[in-house]
């Protein structure tokens, strides 16, 4: 078990909801908003950031956090008293010790702020990409998320003025996306911005505890039906540890289960190497089956295009036989 499973097995945040992540479902968790966020007769103008963890992983869900407090406090609070930053550059422990703090009643993180996360599921995003009509990428999959997210907040009543993302491939028609469905906040979408926003770099540690809570979860759950006794690591295909565990808990039919992504390269590299493994055609979702109950006794393709029935006394000779 890594450092990060270790903090997170230490403490598990409200935001594992732990029968719908086993299940494969994605879902969304948004905290309770504090009095502080709506107080009247004047809502005090808030800054929003949005930041994501486990974008690239095979295994394991990506995770949206959205993360909300009056704009006045942005910097003195978090960068200055608790030292939010890019949750990379900061230890499992201090990430999950932040995070505690956040969901403490009584806490000064937890009486002015309110946070949010969007979990993806694995089976969700592989779905999405793999679509036979065509598929829904990754990144489209993340500036719905996003929307969601910034959505669910003002929905909430909180007043919010000030939008932060980190960018997810060129950052200017990203933020013109974003600025027309949300005209009454500023909005900035840039690269790095989980180090230069507070507000963005405390949206990457709730997406980041949040995903390796969720991973450990999903390890659990899955161990007892794992004979092969190996940990899978961080989930990610440049880990040593998930690759040997894809190898040795691998299906031949079913591959693994709603926590991998089969959309990913290591994956289907995996399935197409194995001799035994079944290739399957999925139908259209929502495609009506056209066929008539006769069809299953026709003999051949040709007879198949003559109706049987309204020809049982015989067919039309058209007009140009008169």
């Amino acid at each position: 078990m890594d450092e990060s499973a270790v903090a997170a097995a230490t403490f598990v945040p409200p935001s594992i909801h732990a029968d719908t992540l086993v299940s494969g479902s994605s879902y969304t968790h948004l905290s309770d908003i504090p009095p502080a966020l709506l107080a009247s007769p004047s809502l005090p103008p808030c800054v929003l950031g949005i930041d994501e963890a486990g974008r690239g992983p095979v295994l394991g869900p990506m995770v949206y956090a959205a993360f909300v407090l009056p704009s006045s406090l942005s910097t003195t609070l978090l960068r200055e008293k608790y030292g939010f930053d890019d949750s990379k550059a900061l230890t499992p422990a201090l990430r999950t010790q932040l995070m505690r703090s956040l969901c403490t009643a009584g806490s000064d993180l937890h009486d002015v702020c309110a946070w949010a996360v969007s979990v993806l599921s694995a089976r969700d995003i592989s779905a999405a990409m793999m679509r036979p009509a065509g598929p829904h990428t990754l990144n489209a999959q993340a500036f719905d998320a996003t929307v969601e997210l910034i959505r669910r907040v003002c929905e909430a009543g909180v007043n919010v003025r000030e939008i932060y993302v980190d960018a997810v491939g060129p950052p200017v028609p990203y933020q013109a996306r974003l600025q027309r469905l949300f005209p009454t906040a500023t909005v900035v979408v840039a690269n790095k911005a989980d180090s230069l926003y507070p507000c963005v770099s405390a949206a990457s540690v709730c997406a980041k505890v949040t995903r390796d809570a969720a991973l450990e979860h999903l390890f659990a759950a899955r161990a007892p039906s794992s004979g092969s006794g190996l940990s899978w690591g961080s989930g990610y295909p440049s880990d040593a540890r998930c690759v040997a565990w894809m190898r040795a808990n691998l299906h031949p039919i079913f591959g693994w289960g709603p926590e991998c992504r089969f959309s990913w390269g290591t994956a289907k590299d995996m399935l197409d190497g194995k001799a035994a493994a079944v290739k399957v055609d999925w139908p259209l979702p929502h495609d009506a089956d056209s066929r008539r109950l006769t069809d299953y006794f026709l003999p051949n393709a040709d007879e198949r295009g003559s109706d049987e029935l309204g020809s049982w006394f015989g067919t039309s000779v058209g007009l140009e036989a008169l």
